[in-house]
């Protein structure tokens, strides 16, 4: 084959998406998050693994902090087929997938340990599959963290939140929640939060002690109120077409791969969450246990305003006990 035809060839290659069966198949992955948040590196530890397993032949781009677009753009990315995969938080998945808003629920997990049967057993595999109806492939679910309040002032009670303006996610499950508890909730992209503390367009925020940290807050917050009133998943999620349009070796490289991806996420999440607390009260932020009594109580009105379906209330909250 003369040097023409083999021109020809790659130009026929690269406009037809056709390659040779040995070809190096490239999986994007975006995300909302700093590379020190433990999504991050669970991703490069994914991509180790899918690259070692595949020797070579898959290769995993992971693009952070929001280089894809806001969580939500990234969302509707995959239904589009513009994005291939992403880890979003909840917050803007129940705008596609309302079922996936019972993870939302304050006080719904008693602790990580009830939330790791949940999520790895039959009800997570249930509310995974639902993506399919969305145009996107729901592939695991991983950890964001127990998310805690923070203000420049001390929140021992639900009172103190009285009149706040209050950054959530869009997401109306945490809006309603805290209106019980008396705030002013405002939703908000990320990426306008902490600009927006700064100049006192909001009081507070509520999210994982390793965003906090990441995102370098205790320059505008000083206060952290360990409520824990959430347990922030963060979902896995592609593109139903992408992931249809990839070869079987592909989807099955990164299925292998994730039980231990995730398993490896999780633990760097607790690492980091205990690390950087400490690196957090070094810099002078105040760091509160609190009684979340009063708050588990005014929360529970909640559960009453969505309608999520009450036996899946109840299998949730009976695998605490097995």
């Amino acid at each position: 084959m003369n040097m023409k035809r083999l021109a020809a060839t790659a130009v026929i290659f690269a406009a037809t998406g056709f390659a040779p069966a040995l070809a190096q198949t490239v999986v994007n992955i975006g995300h909302g998050v700093q590379t020190g948040h433990p999504t991050h590196i669970g991703l490069l530890k994914l991509a180790e693994l899918v690259k070692e397993r595949t020797d070579g032949k898959v290769v995993i781009q992971v693009y952070p902090d929001r280089q894809l677009g806001e969580e939500r753009e990234m969302v509707e990315g995959l239904q589009l087929g513009t994005v291939e995969m992403t880890v979003v938080s909840t917050g803007p998945v129940v705008n596609f997938v309302p079922e996936a808003g019972v993870l939302d629920l304050p006080f719904l997990f008693e602790n990580s340990a009830h939330a790791y049967k949940v999520l790895d057993g039959d009800i997570g595999k249930e509310l995974l599959a639902k993506f399919d109806g969305a145009d996107m492939v729901g592939l695991a679910i991983w950890e964001n963290g127990w998310r805690h309040l923070s203000a420049k002032k001390a929140v021992e009670k639900p009172g103190d939140l009285s009149g706040m303006k209050l950054r959530t996610m869009q997401n109306p499950v945490h809006m309603r929640a805290f209106e019980a508890l008396g705030a002013s909730p405002i939703p908000m992209a990320w990426g306008e939060v902490f600009t927006s503390l700064g100049q006192g367009v909001i009081d507070g925020q509520e999210n994982p002690i390793t965003i906090f940290y990441t995102n370098s807050l205790w320059e505008v917050q000083s206060h952290i109120a360990l409520t824990g009133h959430v347990y922030g998943p963060h979902m896995v999620l592609a593109s139903k077409s992408v992931w249809e349009s990839w070869p079987e070796e592909v989807r099955t490289a990164v299925l292998e791969a994730l039980p231990d991806a995730t398993a490896f996420q999780r633990s760097e999440s607790l690492r980091l969450e205990t690390e950087q607390a400490e690196l957090l009260r070094e810099r002078g932020v105040n760091i509160a246990k609190i009684d979340t009594t009063p708050f588990r109580e005014k929360a529970q009105a909640v559960y009453s305003s969505f309608d999520f379906d009450p036996a899946l209330l109840e299998r949730i909250r009976a695998v605490a006990a097995e």
